[in-house]
């Protein structure tokens, strides 16, 4: 990895996820660059919307992702550190698109190739995390390199939300 270098500001972030059928109560971990399980995404069954909570090693839930499928068009509602954002796919354009607006801070936009996880989250035009299987050889695996002055939090949720929409399974 190391695409996202940057001279001022804190190191890049990475996270390697396990590419899984989406299904409500699938739980998996994600290992940050040394392997280390730091994150959990639990699959909450018998909910009427697709849910999963981001929960950190201790077990403590950190984010809730949350599916709305009453809305004129499909969208995931993520819920962090008292703040709120929702991720939404993008109606016009050839590539795969998705906007991101953030509660009270600045929105995202997600594109590339989605399905096979290849693909940058972007703010005000610049990179701040990219999703990317060519960094691993395992197969159902890829990464998420996050800037470092980037809530890892908010990205995680991002993309698990977009792979959940992207296969719209579960």
């Amino acid at each position: 990895m190391g695409l996202l270098h940057r001279n001022d500001g804190p190191p890049a972030r990475r996270f390697q996820m396990h590419e899984k059928l989406w299904a409500i109560g699938d739980d998996y971990w994600i290992e940050d660059e040394q392997g280390e399980k730091v994150f959990k995404v639990n699959g909450k069954v018998a909910r009427i919307r697709d849910t999963w909570e981001l929960e950190d090693r201790t077990g403590t839930t950190v984010a809730k992702i949350q599916e709305k499928k009453l809305s004129v068009r499909d969208k995931i509602a993520i819920e962090w550190n008292g703040t709120e954002a929702t991720v939404k796919k993008a109606l016009v354009g050839i590539r795969e698109r998705y906007h991101i607006e953030v509660d009270g801070g600045d929105d995202l936009k997600a594109h590339g190739n989605i399905v096979d996880h290849e693909y940058e989250i972007e703010r005000d035009g610049d990179k701040v995390a990219e999703v990317s299987k060519k960094w691993f050889r395992l197969r159902d695996t890829y990464g998420v390199e996050i800037d470092g002055d980037v809530d890892p939090v908010l990205i995680l949720s991002i993309t698990v939300a977009i792979d959940s929409l992207a296969h719209d399974v579960g």
